[in-house]
């Protein structure tokens, strides 16, 4: 184990056939707080693994007629 700790990977083999490997746990491609989310209902899966596009930061908002504060305000009074 002291092996993988320093980032090398180990290939386990049965006579000689290799059958699984061990590799360093990267925590970057952990999912397992979103997964946990996604159980308990309190977040949603990603629909797409895709970074949001450009135009996702460069265009302008919408405009709306709602007054967005009223209805925070209306939401967090009804909890």
């Amino acid at each position: 184990m002291t092996a993988v700790r320093k980032g090398e990977e180990i290939v386990v083999k049965d006579r000689n056939k290799p059958i699984a490997r061990i590799v360093p746990f990267n925590t970057a491609d952990d999912d397992s707080e979103l997964a946990d989310l996604i159980s308990l209902g309190m977040a949603r899966p990603p629909k797409t693994r895709q970074p949001f596009p450009k135009s996702f930061w460069t265009d302008p908002l919408p405009e709306t007629t709602v007054d967005l504060t009223e209805l925070i305000r209306e939401d967090r009074d009804a909890r």
